[in-house]
């Protein structure tokens, strides 16, 4: 690996401000423009087909984007017959403006605006590139060249919109920015506009794309506050951005864009396009959401999404994608099991005296906003899992509250099964673990009977069967419970001590049973039992009896 022949591949302004240092929060949503059917759909394996773009399109409009770049349609029939179909199908809402993006040639702009004529609002995207790898091994052309086929562009682009029908609005990209002089990327960027001629009330849109993204969030933060510093007609144009991802920075180089000055801000659903993606504006505007500022984007139903995206697509969302991803929000350590089933506790609490501030550990948002559950998504169980985690998920989908003392036990007898296994355990498959173990674990004796009377104290008649054997046993205690467990400690000639003891009703499944818990200690080791039944008394005797079973 030779790191020698890497040069640094971007400029910076011989003019640096930090202005943009100064802000903590985007507290104000941009301007979002889907790219998903322009750049998203040209990086894909299959490119979709015409209903396919429709059916996406609609995705785009059901979750608020109000500018969507539709497409090349002079790249080709499909692109084009999609612009048609929007137009000819009424299918563009009024508050919605579609974008079609061109180069700087004449054929392909006529070919573009045959497309959108008659769009009751567009805007037509123009780009070329300004790097000086492409000036030179592309184009061989110099910087006045280079400027002249973008002011050349901008003048076709207003002569065809000028003898159109349709609603139309200019776009100017200096493509491959990064790689730009960023003195010599506004020039060109001021030479359009002065074609242009933008007003504050028909806005023009300057967008500032990293192409290839090889530059540093900050790098590109100080680059876009000169372009805005030193843009001409600035109430009159939208600064807009469109990050890559090349440096994994994707998110980033937005986020500190907007603080530098952008207005808008172009990207894809989970960051689809060439290379290693756009730029994720669903995790750029949860990002913002996350702090408590709207994103004027709807995500709640974020499981319908990823369904759409990835049957569209072809493509698959990480289950580790922020925010949208199927494991996001779960944890399977013991410790983060612990903390955020504590915290959804307090939630509870706070919840009822009015308060609704989401602060749970280990999660950042509140998974129901997104369309997540606590029950599934949040608390999954492996090996790496734990007590808390155990006693969530069985009181979450069984209504069983384990006593303090108990859940340790119960968690590593339910995480060894997972190692064992080397598989995550369903609810369904914990509970049978648990019930198999606490509740009919009876294998040396079982109570078949037990009858009591009032006899100085209570006087408790415990039939017991053992290796096949019935036997019936008297005893006394200061109570139905305490009576039972003395006739067991006579029949097996043995003492133990009762440390725990505890009971609620059911809360999920039948409402009229109840659950005890026994824990007896004998020769300082702990034995529990779990009792379930109608009647409290049974279902503590049972409790005991698995207890018993356990050390006799």
């Amino acid at each position: 690996m030779n790191a020698g022949k890497y040069r640094k591949p971007y400029f910076m302004p011989e003019e640096v401000t930090f202005d943009w240092t100064k802000k903590t929060e985007i507290e104000k949503a941009p301007k979002w423009c889907s790219v998903d059917l322009r750049d998203g759909n040209q990086a894909l394996i299959e490119p979709m087909s015409l209903d396919e773009k429709l059916e996406f399109y609609e995705l785009l409009l059901e979750v608020g984007f109000k500018e969507i770049e539709v497409g090349f349609p002079a790249a080709s029939e499909t692109e084009y017959q999609f612009m048609r179909t929007l137009i000819e199908r009424n299918m563009i809402p009024q508050d919605v403006t579609v974008q079609v993006l061109t180069q700087a040639r004449e054929h392909i702009i006529e070919k573009t605006f045959e497309a959108v004529k008659g769009a009751p609002s567009a805007i037509i995207h123009l780009y070329n590139s300004t790097s000086v790898a492409q000036r030179e091994q592309v184009f061989h052309k110099s910087k006045e060249e280079i400027k002249k086929l973008a002011v050349d562009g901008a003048k076709m682009v207003k002569d065809f919109a000028d003898h159109t029908e349709g609603n139309f609005r200019f776009e100017y990209s200096p493509e491959s920015f990064h790689g730009t002089e960023v003195e010599y990327a506004v020039e060109v960027c001021n030479a359009v506009l002065d074609v242009w001629q933008p007003t504050p009330d028909r806005k023009a849109i300057i967008n500032i794309p990293t192409t290839v993204e090889n530059a540093m969030p900050h790098v590109f933060g100080c680059q876009l506050e000169y372009v805005h510093k030193h843009l001409k007609y600035r109430d009159a144009v939208e600064l807009s951005i469109h990050p890559h991802n090349d440096r994994g920075c994707g998110v980033a180089t937005a986020e500190v864009g907007v603080l530098a000055g952008a207005d808008r801000v172009e990207g894809t659903l989970f960051g689809n396009g060439e290379r290693t993606g756009n730029v994720d504006l669903v995790n750029v505007g949860m990002n913002m959401f996350s702090h408590g500022y709207d994103p004027v984007l709807d995500f709640s139903n974020m499981k319908k999404m990823v369904e759409t995206y990835e049957r569209l697509t072809g493509m698959q969302v990480s289950p580790r994608q922020p925010y949208a991803g199927e494991l996001v929000f779960t944890a399977f350590s013991g410790s983060h099991q612990d903390a955020i089933a504590k915290g959804l506790a307090l939630k509870e609490e706070r919840a009822r005296q009015g308060e609704d501030i989401w602060d749970v550990p280990y999660l950042p948002i509140d998974p129901k906003d997104v369309g997540r559950t606590y029950d599934s998504d949040v608390i999954r169980i492996n090996s790496q899992s734990g007590k808390g985690g155990v006693n969530y998920i069985l009181k979450t989908h069984y209504g069983i509250t384990l006593p303090e003392k108990m859940r340790a036990e119960v968690g590593y007898t339910v995480k060894d099964i997972s190692d064992k296994e080397h598989k995550e355990l369903s609810p369904e498959w914990i509970y049978n673990i648990f019930k198999e173990k606490y509740v009919n674990n009876t294998p040396v004796f079982t109570i078949t009977e037990c009858h009591y009377r009032q006899e100085k104290g209570i006087e408790a008649q415990v039939t017991v069967e053992h290796n096949g054997v019935k036997m019936v046993i008297d005893a006394q205690g200061n109570g139905r419970f305490d009576s039972v467990s003395n006739a067991l400690k006579a029949y097996f000639n043995v003492n133990w001590e009762l440390q725990v003891y505890e009971e609620h009703a059911l809360t999920r499944g039948s409402s009229s049973k109840a659950v005890a818990y026994v824990g007896i200690c004998k020769d300082d080791k702990m034995y529990w039992g779990v009792g379930v039944d109608e009647d409290i008394i049974k279902a503590s005797v049972s409790a005991l009896c698995v207890a018993v079973n356990r050390f006799v």
